[in-house]
């Protein structure tokens, strides 16, 4: 009976592969908290971040603002317009001349 591995063989190697690089990504995880302990949050929900912790009044005014874009003048379309005919007519001239 030759060594094959089917599909079932290759999964179960994997799914133990799997379980072993989460159980050293574990270790990683704790090795890590064991080091900087205010890095240790809670597994569920949000993690609390600095920002999340600074009071409101402090967040600058501008980064709430949303950005508008001007508006075009309807002389700037037809300008845009005819630049934009001219160029695609240049580009068809010398696509047929390739």
């Amino acid at each position: 009976m030759p060594n094959e591995l089917n599909a079932e063989v290759l999964r179960r190697l994997a799914k133990l592969g799997a379980q072993a690089r989460l159980e050293q990504i574990e270790m990683e995880r704790q090795a890590i908290v064991a080091a900087f302990p205010d890095l240790a949050a809670p597994r569920r929900g949000r993690a609390a971040s600095a920002r999340t912790q600074a009071p409101k009044a402090e967040a600058p005014v501008a980064a709430k603002r949303r950005r508008r874009r001007s508006k075009m003048t309807p002389a700037q379309r037809r300008e845009v317009s005819e630049r934009m005919t001219k160029y695609w007519a240049e580009r068809r001239k010398a696509k047929g001349k390739a």
